[in-house]
């Protein structure tokens, strides 16, 4: 098949390129102004058509939805295939998502379960991946040394898009019920309460901070205050404080674009390149960390699998999506509160043996079955 590829940079962009290629597919690549609107842009449509009538390929590939490319697919009958792996994404939410030309693969099952309860028929469930090859072949065939003991690579969500410590209006009433709604939350794994819960301060919300749903989307104010303000806050406070829960007894190492973030026995190396060192930090840590964004329902973090992929040890909170694929205790370990975090960072710090073959056997299950050549061959299965 030969498929035009909505180049956008994105993670992965270079795997998937790889797979498709050594699935026997051929692609051309179409620079999409992701900066512009990708809700309405005629400028940015009319430029896309032009290139599919000139290329005429089989089908559309992009990492991510945009409504936009939807738009023209279904104008020239060409199939649309996206991959979403951000979560919350609200052009899910656009009308365009009925568009028959869809077939829009999401990791979180929860999400896609929300999608299928509706009744919609364009959204699929599809988990993430990673390319054990390339990953491999970083060691050049001698194991690296460990270098840290306790690592996180991510945003701790301290740096931008803090929308929440914008609400300087909000009453005494309001702010408790937040406060109280949040630490509530903060104790509960695999489990996301929040969109339920905001209608009684709805209203004043959105008056401390105004926020619309698209015109021409579903999307309700609760889905917006909920994903993009309230779970982004409490992971912003969650990291960090794990974190420090953690630097009281352990030296930890921090690669995030926060590099003001400082507390006792940690060391903050500031942001790492994500296409080939950020691996080599899952590599040469005795214990890699995941703690979920608060708006991933159920699904597995990209991260996550490149932590596996990449032959690192993995200690994660409770994802329901792992148990599908995963058998937790070999192939990777969660955690189920703050305090069971510390325990097993004790315990698999002092048993390297059973960390390294944990450690292993996720590596070798994501080979079996994770790869991006697996989901290349599940997408063009359907």
């Amino acid at each position: 098949m030969k498929i035009l590829n909505i180049e956008l940079n994105a993670f992965g962009s270079k795997d998937i390129k790889e797979a498709f290629i050594a699935e026997g597919h051929t692609f051309v690549d179409f620079l999409f102004a992701k900066k512009e609107s990708t809700r309405n842009n005629p400028g940015e449509e009319r430029r896309l058509t032009s290139t599919l009538r000139k290329e005429t390929p089989d089908l559309v590939f992009s990492f991510n939805y945009f409504p936009i490319i939807s738009k023209v697919c279904n104008e020239e009958h060409i199939p649309y295939v996206s991959w979403v792996y951000d979560s919350p994404l609200v052009n899910l939410y656009s009308y365009t998502i009925l568009n028959p030309c869809n077939t829009v693969y999401v990791f979180d099952r929860e999400l896609y379960m929300e999608f299928h309860r509706a009744g919609i028929g364009t959204i699929r469930y599809l988990p993430m991946a990673a390319n054990t090859e390339r990953l491999d072949a970083i060691e050049k065939g001698a194991k690296l040394p460990y270098l840290y003991d306790i690592s996180f690579v991510g945003s701790l969500y301290t740096e931008f898009h803090n929308f929440f410590d914008r609400m300087i209006s909000l009453s005494d009433y309001a702010r408790g019920y937040l406060d109280g709604l949040m630490k509530g939350q903060m104790e509960v794994q695999g489990d996301n309460f929040i969109q339920e819960c905001l209608e009684p301060v709805m209203d004043e919300l959105s008056r401390a901070l105004p926020m619309e749903p698209n015109a021409d989307g579903v999307e309700s104010r609760e889905f917006l205050f909920a994903q993009y303000v309230i779970n982004r806050k409490i992971t912003g406070l969650e990291r960090p404080g794990l974190l420090q829960a953690i630097a009281k007894n352990h030296v930890v190492d921090l690669f995030t674009i926060d590099e003001k973030f400082s507390v006792p026995n940690l060391r903050n190396h500031g942001s790492v390149e994500p296409y080939e060192q950020a691996y080599e930090v899952f590599k040469q840590s005795k214990v890699n960390l995941n703690i979920t964004l608060r708006s991933i329902k159920s699904g597995i973090p990209l991260r996550c699998m490149d932590i596996m992929g990449s032959g690192g040890f993995l200690l994660s909170n409770f994802q329901s999506d792992f148990l599908d694929f995963f058998v937790p205790g070999k192939d990777f370990v969660y955690y189920e509160s703050k305090e069971d975090l510390l325990q097993k960072i004790d315990y698999y710090l002092r048993h390297e043996d059973e960390r390294e073959e944990i450690a292993r056997s996720g590596h070798d299950r994501v080979a079996a079955s994770h790869t991006f050549r697996h989901r290349v061959r599940e997408m063009f299965r359907v």
